[in-house]
């Protein structure tokens, strides 16, 4: 193939980053403003937006909310029972997950268990904690923990699972032992997958601790968002749906961003979605080679595009 041609598979760009962070921004305006008219004009067809406040009624009560202690301590007890609970989580669900994956006596004596528990919502687990722990807030911690914890694991198994045996008999030919195995083999190649699980598991985590403290909490976002619901102030009820989704945007990208620093030896794709992909030029060949039809051997379109898959 010539050198000036272009690899299959590489896609252009369709608007340059600063272009497409503009796109973003005008997206949310265009959103709010839809808002702003809906509310404004008290349109009622099949939604009764008349009953939503208006997107400046909001912005007043979120400034308002700014300037008092009140928001600021609901916002720092909750971002302390998602980070205890999501850090236990991760460490707690990242073993279980290798041990289940890599042990057929864990997975024995384990998995029954967790598959029956598993698919029990989190915030059905309120009573339990309310009855088990001696507080509110360790049972809220123990919510967010629960809520992680199965997404992180399940993640975790099936990414150990998918590893090529290859790796392993290789380290193992070499002289390596088992904990030389985890600890080159198993955690690196599995880390995509353990990401994958920390950030499905970090949102469920937000709408269960929110929901948890709405039901036992004392302080924090959830537990203010449902006071502003029960004295009627639906201004203050989006000032903590806007802070939830913020705090949630703003972990998960902690999130992302981590996983991409710690796997950055993982080749990475070109695709941009919605880009279209740019037309390779054939090379003209010296002499006419044998079809894949009148051969045993792959042809070079199919040899590339399994480097491309691999």
């Amino acid at each position: 193939m010539s050198r000036s041609a272009p690899r299959a598979g590489r896609y252009r760009r369709p608007f340059p980053p600063i272009g497409r962070y503009a796109l973003r921004v005008a997206a949310l305006a265009a959103a709010l403003g839809l808002w702003q008219l809906l509310t404004g004009l008290d349109v009622d067809l099949w939604l009764r937006f008349s009953q939503f406040p208006t997107v400046t009624d909001v912005a007043h009560a979120f400034a308002d909310r700014l300037l008092g202690a009140d928001y600021w301590t609901d916002l720092t007890d909750s971002l302390t029972r998602i980070l205890t609970g999501f850090l236990l989580a991760a460490v707690v669900g990242v073993a279980v997950g290798v041990l289940v994956a890599r042990s057929r006596l864990a997975e024995d004596l384990l998995g029954p268990l967790l598959e029956v528990v598993r698919p029990i919502p989190a915030i059905a687990l309120v009573p339990v904690a309310i009855l088990l722990f001696p507080s509110n807030e360790q049972g809220i911690v123990f919510i967010t923990f629960t809520a992680a914890f199965f997404p992180i694991l399940v993640s975790t198994r099936h990414a150990v699972r998918a590893l090529t045996p290859v790796w392993e008999e290789a380290v193992l030919t070499m002289g390596g032992g088992q904990w030389r195995i985890l600890g080159s083999v198993v955690l690196p190649g599995a880390l995509p997958g353990i990401f994958g699980g920390l950030s499905v598991g970090l949102g469920v985590s937000w709408i269960c601790v929110i929901s948890a403290e709405m039901i036992s909490g004392q302080y924090g976002v959830g537990y203010r968002t449902w006071q502003d619901y029960t004295i009627v102030n639906y201004p203050g009820v989006f000032v903590g749906m806007v802070t939830i989704g913020v705090l949630g945007w703003l972990t998960s990208t902690a999130v992302e961003l981590l996983g991409r620093r710690l796997t950055r030896w993982l080749p990475r794709t070109s695709y941009v979605p919605g880009a279209r992909p740019a037309a390779p030029r054939a090379p003209v060949p010296a002499r006419q080679a044998p079809t894949a039809a009148h051969t045993d051997q792959p042809s070079d379109t199919e040899e590339a595009r399994d480097e491309h898959l691999v």
